[in-house]
């Protein structure tokens, strides 16, 4: 009888938001991996568990995770848990998701907290349709590149960033979006200072710079959606589009879908759709 994966996601600030179900499970399992050992002892200190736990980090991912594999086999049980949040959302631990599935070992999410949802819901920005990138790149140059790939989205999108970079990831944001968007910064999330300011690209440097403090914490970004489109652009991608959908789905389905990716009307792309 081999073991289960557990992917347990735990608290991002306040440690009463681990779910009863996280608990159980790491009361349960042979083997607990963590991103921070010293990190994860706290939480485990906080629950009242004691047991061992090994460190697993993007450092040494690939080289434990055949030994792991080995552990799951022998029958053993793992929780892998992140330090904060639900693991691989910009944690480690997808290789080794990747490896346990090809061998058809079980793996099991444990849901719980995770910053950009939590940041998203509280946001006021979109949450119908969103884009997640993770960290953007630490290089100006690579950094702009990207956000300038993104002027023209129509979903919210979503990055986290550090507090080192803070102000210059909001200045390269300001030379790419200018001043009519909306952009929430959240930091802190459920811990006692949490801050979620939703206002202008101008507005929140100066906020973020009229105090220190300000640029503490670890921070989600979250920039609302273009509601402008192209529409030579976006007629173009219609074109191509619509007979692919069409050709799968009824005309009503495929216009809906035209309409959510392109931006144009739905009773525009229904019209076409029936013309093909």
């Amino acid at each position: 009888m081999t073991g289960t994966l557990f992917i347990v996601a735990t608290p991002i600030g306040n440690l009463d938001d681990i779910t009863f179900r996280a608990v159980e499970v790491i009361k349960s399992v042979d083997i607990i991996l963590a991103e921070d050992t010293r990190h994860s002892k706290k939480l485990l200190l906080h629950l009242d568990i004691s047991k061992s736990i090994s460190a697993f980090h993007e450092h040494n991912e690939r080289e434990k995770t055949q030994a792991i594999i080995g552990e799951l086999k022998s029958g053993k049980s793992i929780a892998l848990i992140s330090d904060a949040g639900t693991p691989l959302i910009s944690d480690p631990g997808y290789f080794l998701v990747v490896q346990a599935k090809k061998e058809g070992l079980r793996v099991i999410p444990i849901p719980g907290p995770s910053a950009l949802i939590t940041a998203l819901s509280a946001s006021g920005l979109a949450s119908d349709s969103f884009t997640f990138l993770g960290f953007l790149p630490s290089k100006k140059t690579a950094r702009l590149k990207l956000l300038n790939s993104l002027v023209s989205r129509t979903e919210t999108i979503i990055f986290y960033e550090s507090p080192k970079r803070i102000l210059a990831t909001l200045s390269d944001m300001y030379i790419t979006f200018g001043d009519d968007r909306e952009v929430c910064l959240a930091k802190e999330l459920t811990k006692t200072f949490e801050t979620i300011h939703t206002d202008s690209i101008p507005n929140l440097i100066k906020y973020l710079t009229t105090d220190q403090n300000h640029q503490k914490g670890e921070f989600v970004i979250l920039i609302s959606a273009n509601d402008k489109i192209d529409i030579v652009e976006a007629e173009t991608q219609l074109d191509s589009l619509l007979p692919i959908l069409c050709a799968e789905m009824g005309a009503s389905k495929a216009a809906k879908i035209a309409a959510k990716i392109t931006g144009i009307d739905k009773k525009q792309c229904y019209k076409r759709a029936i013309n093909l």
